[in-house]
């Protein structure tokens, strides 16, 4: 995509086989395979009205900065504080694909056969945050990697609780935050612009109602009082946000039990639902002897329904 923009910068014309050369990246390809996935109306007539705007043909030098200094960065120390918090077992296989695109957002997609990262190419980030958006990212890519352990679990459960459970491994978005800023005594935002940071910190301020919040969602779809999937899956993606409890309440969660109980206790708790309540709430409970700011605690109907007799 920059070389048409700098091609257009010099004005010289836009050929069918600079189209062709950009339609037949591996990246466009399967970003177009990702739309239509979402659904989303996605053409290469659309798309080359796009690239051929006036308004980002105006910030191709700025973006050509933004990709200089993204290639610097340490992806591969980026990998290793996502492996660090992960099972033995896990294993990173993804690509990586920078873009260039309308919608300037950034994802995961097809994590369980063949990773993709598409990370937009924003000049306002930089080096060190883009490093952690992409520690960030294989965290997730390692975490689905032993999804098998938490099927299991899950498997054995009623089928109520099963369909709350599902919903449990978005705390993942928690433990990804813990994994790419490096440990529990770091900011996760320790790179991020200023308002991201205090937007974090407002929001984390709000754990123990969220908490409440999310615990009531799986109670309610434990008990059958959320009538459909479709509400089901509209309570659980409120919970998403800019990062909303299930980061917030996630690294919460992760960073008592790493500092009460340690990382490989953490790691055993993250494929584990039921560990995860239990340990969190015995870390917890151990703060609260000794701090005024109490933690709020889950349940013991939930921990009881997600259990399965098991005790921790």
């Amino acid at each position: 995509m920059l070389s048409i923009l700098d091609a257009r910068a010099a004005g010289r014309p836009v050929v069918d086989a600079d189209w062709a050369r950009l339609f037949s990246t591996a990246g466009y390809r399967r970003l177009a395979a990702r739309e239509a996935g979402m659904r989303r109306p996605f053409t290469d007539s659309s798309f080359k009205a796009f690239v051929l705007s006036d308004t980002l043909g105006r910030r191709a030098a700025e973006l050509r900065r933004a990709l200089s200094e993204w290639e610097r960065a340490d992806v591969n120390g980026a990998a290793a504080r996502a492996l660090a918090y992960l099972p033995a077992s896990a294993r990173i296989r993804a690509t990586v694909f920078l873009v260039i695109k309308p919608i300037t957002n950034s994802f995961v997609w097809d994590v369980r056969t063949d990773p993709a990262i598409f990370l937009y190419l924003d000049p306002t980030v930089s080096a060190p945050k883009f490093e952690n958006t992409v520690a960030h990212e294989l965290h997730h890519i390692g975490f689905s990697s032993v999804s098998a352990r938490s099927d299991s679990i899950l498997a054995a459960l009623p089928d109520s609780v099963q369909r709350a459970a599902e919903w449990m491994p978005a705390f993942g978005e928690g433990f990804a935050m813990l994994a790419a800023a490096g440990g529990p005594d770091i900011h996760p935002h320790a790179v991020s612009p200023p308002d991201e940071r205090a937007r974090w910190d407002r929001d984390l301020a709000n754990h123990n109602r969220d908490l409440r919040t999310v615990e009531r969602f799986f109670l309610d779809v434990i008990a059958r009082r959320l009538a459909t999937p479709d509400t089901v899956r509209a309570v659980a993606a409120s919970f998403y946000g800019v990062q909303g409890p299930w980061y917030t309440v996630g690294w919460k969660m992760a960073v008592t039990i790493e500092k009460r109980f340690g990382r490989d206790e953490l790691i055993a708790c993250m494929v584990d639902p039921a560990r995860l309540f239990a340990r969190y709430n015995a870390a917890a409970a151990d703060w609260n002897r000794t701090h005024a700011d109490t933690l709020a605690l889950w349940s013991p109907d939930l921990l009881r329904a997600v259990s399965g007799g098991r005790t921790f």
